[in-house]
């Protein structure tokens, strides 16, 4: 999860500079296909996301992740020897065919997460990894990048890196790749609940109270030995694949209620999937639009009344000046994820906390364009607290929409399936963000108005505030699978150990009072 971000965001610093250097197209228009060049991974990505996700299911999640850090590598090679735009344009896509890599991820760390108080800590951990990568990325791309111009005393003019000049970074985050991948073989355990090992007599007789017996159902369900004053049930055996139908309350539902086949798709997951969707569509808006808005040429002349041009023109800082100031924000982001986030999660709860955020998002895209009417000794002060807000706006939204997602997901079975549809949906969003922004941006430059693509992202983020009010956070009666971690084929049936299994079922909203409840008494 470290390497692949570092692959992935090392492009964004020169891709604008690679367009203009590769000839493709005037300063106006290289924008755009600047975002294509980015979003061509996250195109191939979105058509190809289920069905990685579906063959997680049926091989485990493990040798998918592999062959997705190996389709990255590869990926990597292409782009770094390419000689013209169109042969970067098809390394980048088939990095995104052969990676599948988001969803299952997300899918290894719910079947990891059997109680749901650890579940905002382990999601949180996916934004934090990536914040790493994206500090190493981005300095690897902008710092080595055209190194035979930038270190002419340790690269000829006339050797391999002065005819590739994108060539060494992407040779390094290529070997990262591998040392990921080796790592990945030897080290990286299955998760798929289907898939974990059989076990002997002696490992069930020594199977301590604390250890989960079953895999528990996405936030609203625990099995596993505790000793709190609820309901109790002893089972001769384990059945696998056994299911029960109960309410909130923990009542039996009406035998009329029990579906026949289950929908995996429910109203509710669609609703959050798109929501992550939004997300994805105007967060990469704001991803690619940064390095260009931070290269593209400034205008000095800033006093025109009430004219757009007040607002004309980027930055002008050089290609290292840009990796440096995208590694800071990767350290911004880190800070946001080890100190704003656990205590924002503590204090507003998971729900509160997504609407929250949802709603204060655009403010992180209204300000930027600002930026170029500071004063040069400002400008620096200005990036770093236009980053603040961006990260802590998305740091936050993305875990908690993961875990609302596995919360509303009707079978841990289906993990897989919902992951990769949504790993899909986020790759088409990010597919279409690039190529408009650049559009947008390229429209900005013409009529000298660079806000224009800033503030078109901003309000795609609120259309995503307000479809957040159409998601319905109850749930009314829930299906629970309940799978054995650990069946042993080699005991009898009539041998089977008296098993305590406890199995709590709550409303959501209940749960997350007892959850804060519980984290303010720890305090």
């Amino acid at each position: 999860r470290v390497a692949e971000p570092i692959a992935l965001t090392s492009i964004f610093p020169y891709a604008w500079k690679l367009v203009l250097d590769f000839n493709v197209t005037d300063r106006a228009n290289a924008s755009f296909y600047a975002g294509l060049l980015i979003s061509a991974f996250a195109l191939a990505e979105s058509l190809t996301g289920l069905y990685w996700g579906g063959l997680s299911d049926r091989i485990g999640r493990k040798p998918v992740l592999l062959l997705g850090s190996a389709g990255t590598m590869l990926s990597l090679l292409l782009v770094g020897i390419s000689t013209n735009f169109w042969m970067a344009l098809a390394g980048r896509a088939i990095g995104g065919f052969l990676n599948g890599n988001i969803g299952v991820i997300q899918t290894m760390v719910g079947e990891l997460t059997v109680n749901p108080k650890h579940e905002p800590r382990a999601y949180s951990v996916m934004p934090f990894v990536w914040s790493i990568g994206t500090i190493i990325g981005p300095s690897i791309g902008g710092i080595f990048s055209a190194p035979a111009d930038n270190f002419p005393e340790v690269f000829s003019p006339h050797g391999i890196f002065a005819k590739f000049p994108y060539l060494l970074p992407n040779l390094i985050c290529a070997a990262l790749m591998l040392f990921s991948i080796i790592c990945g073989f030897f080290f990286l355990e299955e998760t798929h609940p289907d898939m974990q090992p059989w076990s002997t007599v002696d490992d069930l007789q020594h199977t301590e109270a604390e250890t989960p017996l079953f895999a528990a159902q996405a936030g609203t369900t625990t099995a596993a030995v505790d000793l709190r004053n609820e309901s109790y049930g002893t089972f001769n055996k384990v059945v696998q694949d056994q299911e029960w139908n109960v309410m909130p309350d923990g009542t039996d539902a009406p035998k009329e209620a029990e579906p026949q086949d289950q929908v995996v798709f429910t109203k509710r997951v669609v609703m959050l999937i798109i929501a992550l969707g939004i997300f994805t569509y105007h967060s990469m808006s704001y991803d690619h639009l940064l390095p260009i808005f931070f290269q593209d040429s400034r205008v000095e002349s800033r006093v025109h009344g009430n004219k757009l041009s007040s607002m004309a023109g980027g930055l002008g800082l050089t290609i290292q000046d840009v990796g440096v100031v995208m590694s800071m924000n990767g350290i911004i982001a880190l800070g946001v994820q080890a100190i704003v986030f656990p205590l924002a999660a503590a204090w507003l709860g998971v729900w509160k906390l997504f609407i929250v955020t949802t709603v204060l998002h655009p403010l992180a895209y209204i300000v930027v364009p600002y930026l170029v009417l500071l004063p040069e000794e400002w400008l620096y002060p200005g990036i770093y607290a236009c980053l603040t807000i961006r990260n802590i706006f998305a740091i936050l939204v993305y875990p908690v929409i993961l875990i609302l997602l596995k919360e509303a997901a009707p079978s841990p079975s289906c993990l897989g399936k919902i992951n990769g549809l949504a790993a899909s949906t986020g790759a088409a969003c990010r597919t279409l963000a690039s190529p408009i922004a650049g559009i947008l941006y390229g429209i900005g430059i013409d009529i000298d108005f660079t806000a224009l693509a800033w503030w078109v992202s901003g309000a795609v983020a609120i259309i995503g505030a307000i479809q957040v009010f159409f998601i319905n956070r109850k749930k009314s009666s829930e299906w629970h699978q309940v799978r054995a971690r650990a069946p042993c084929r080699f005991m009898p049936p009539e041998e089977h150990r008296q098993d305590i299994v406890h199995i709590v079922v709550q409303d959501e909203e209940e749960q997350e009072v007892e959850t804060n409840e519980q984290q303010r008494l720890l305090a």
